[in-house]
């Protein structure tokens, strides 16, 4: 059955990338760091993946882009793995925000004043100073080697344009993280701290990759090639659930109504979705809407969700 149903993706992709490139045109790329302005504004491309290793893809797959966002489900999964449930979720909450992923509003409104959840940058940088390691380097390298794993691909690297580029454009970032050192939800150097976080997000994957990570998800953290473990089922569960509720930032809700799939979007255009059991799917569309998602992206998805029936809800 899978085999035929991913012929028959294979078949209809072309015509839904076609129907949803039009939507590219009132996004816009995101230019708050300078490095991701570069990329074309009408690209739109799709990979879908399933366990037996049949593919299915159309559009810009091949493109490069940098994780961004995307990375803070894996970040989150690791910091699981080296500490464990309650040491993560005393640091970091697990509710919605409703408001945009950089906002350190609620951080000064609502108390103890702990982000509220990882999906946000202030929740993923609170997680991202757990992840064990002696020394900022040691830490690049673990999340990378970590990520290598997932991905299936030993040539993941950062991009380190875009990294110093979002290094010398993050003074919203660092406000959040002096705030949250002032709180004593940081208990270590912020600069530190947020040289790790930048590096995760200028990870450099393209629609193929993020596939086979969202498939290692949607098996429950299983290797699709080895069957092998690499991600506990029940931090499988936590990271999907926060894709549910906190994805796709503050139109989550929206996403879950009209897709009806765990994602998670970053602002370069990517999106990382899945059907649990069956399929990982990335996706690329750099032009955004106002909520930093993929504009095409989402339409995309959306489109699909719905032809094939695939929504959880």
């Amino acid at each position: 059955m899978s085999s035929v149903e991913i012929e028959m993706i294979r078949n209809q992709l072309p015509g839904w990338i076609k129907a949803s490139l039009p939507y590219a045109a009132s996004g816009e790329v995101a230019s708050y760091i300078p490095e991701l302005s570069k990329a074309p504004p009408d690209a739109l491309g799709i990979t879908l993946l399933d366990a037996n290793g049949d593919v299915a893809t159309a559009g810009d797959c091949h493109m490069h882009f940098t994780m961004q966002s995307i990375s803070k489900v894996f970040t989150l999964i690791l910091s699981l793995m080296d500490n464990g449930e309650d040491a993560v979720f005393r640091k970091v909450g697990m509710e919605p925000t409703g408001d945009n992923f950089n906002s350190m509003l609620k951080l000064e409104l609502v108390r103890p004043g702990i982000p509220f959840n990882p999906m946000i940058n202030a929740g993923a940088i609170t997680v991202t100073s757990l992840i064990h390691g002696s020394s900022p380097q040691e830490k690049i390298e673990r999340i990378l080697h970590f990520f290598r794993k997932i991905a299936g691909n030993d040539r993941l690297r950062y991009d380190m344009d875009v990294y110093q580029s979002e290094l010398e454009n993050a003074n919203l970032n660092r406000s959040i993280a002096y705030f949250l050192k002032e709180n004593g939800v940081l208990e270590t150097p912020v600069e530190e701290i947020l040289d790790v976080y930048i590096h995760h997000c200028s990870i450099l994957v393209n629609c193929a990759d993020l596939a086979r990570m969202a498939l290692v998800l949607a098996l429950g953290g299983i290797d699709p090639q080895t069957g092998k473990q690499l991600i506990p089922r029940r931090y499988v569960r936590i990271a999907r659930t926060f894709m549910t509720t906190c994805g796709m930032y503050n139109a989550s809700g929206e996403f879950a109504i009209d897709v009806g799939l765990p994602a998670k979007s970053g602002v370069s255009g990517g999106i990382m979705t899945l059907v649990p059991g069956r399929y990982g799917i990335g996706v690329v569309g750099p032009a955004l809407n106002d909520k930093g998602n993929s504009q095409a992206g989402v339409q995309l998805l959306e489109m699909i969700s719905k032809e094939m029936e695939w929504s959880m809800f």
